[in-house]
C-alpha cells in the first residue's frame, strides 16, 4: 500500500513537471503592442553555406519556420511559405526555414524537391531553446519588422489565419 501511494504521488509529480515542460510558448504580449519580446538572435550556416544571422533580416517581417523532412504537417505547410516568399518579399516578407533534422543531407533532398526559395539552415539544440523550446513540430513564428515575436504558432497551423496575420505587418501592396 505504502509503494503504491508513493507511486501515485511520483506519477501526479512527473505528470505536473511533464505539463510545465511541453506546454506551447506563446509571446507574452497581445500583438500590437511594444513590449513584446525581441526575437533571439541566431547565427547559423544555411544550406548553400552562408552565415544566416536573424539579424542580417531586421526591417523585414519574418516567418521563421521549424520544420523537420519526416514532418507530414511540414510538407503541407512549405509549398505555401514557398509561394508566400515569391507574392510577398516584394513587400518586406522574408521566410526563413530551420530544419530541426540531424543531418543536411536528407534537408537538401527536400530543399530541392519542393524548390524551395528561401534560406533553410539545420537548427541547434540551443536555438530551439532560446525560442521557447521546439518540443513539436512545424512551430511558426512571426517576427515583426523591429524584431519583436508577434505570434507563435505551434503544430499544425491555421494557415489562413498566419497569412493574415503576416498580411497585418506588411504595408499595402503598391497601387498599379
Amino acid at each position: 500500500m505504502k509503494k503504491a501511494i508513493l507511486l501515485a504521488i511520483g506519477v501526479l509529480v512527473a505528470g505536473g513537471w511533464l505539463f510545465l515542460l511541453l506546454r506551447p510558448y506563446h509571446a507574452p504580449q497581445p500583438q500590437g503592442v511594444p513590449g513584446r519580446p525581441l526575437a533571439p538572435e541566431f547565427s547559423l550556416t544555411d544550406l548553400e553555406g552562408r552565415k544566416l544571422a536573424l539579424s542580417g533580416y531586421r526591417g523585414k517581417v519574418i516567418l521563421l519556420d521549424f520544420w523537420a523532412t519526416w514532418c507530414a504537417p511540414c510538407q503541407t505547410e512549405i509549398p505555401l511559405f514557398v509561394e508566400w516568399q515569391k507574392r510577398y518579399s516584394p513587400r518586406g516578407l522574408q521566410v526563413i526555414g530551420i530544419s530541426m533534422d540531424d543531418s543536411a543531407p536528407p534537408v537538401r533532398a527536400f530543399y530541392g524537391k519542393l524548390g524551395i526559395n528561401y534560406p533553410v539552415a539545420l537548427g541547434s539544440v540551443k536555438v530551439a531553446e532560446d525560442y521557447g523550446g521546439i518540443l513539436g513540430l512545424p512551430v511558426n513564428l512571426v517576427i515583426d519588422r523591429s524584431g519583436r515575436i508577434a505570434a507563435r504558432h505551434d503544430g499544425m497551423t491555421d494557415l489562413p489565419g498566419l497569412e493574415k496575420e503576416i498580411q497585418a505587418l506588411l504595408p499595402a501592396p503598391a497601387k498599379p
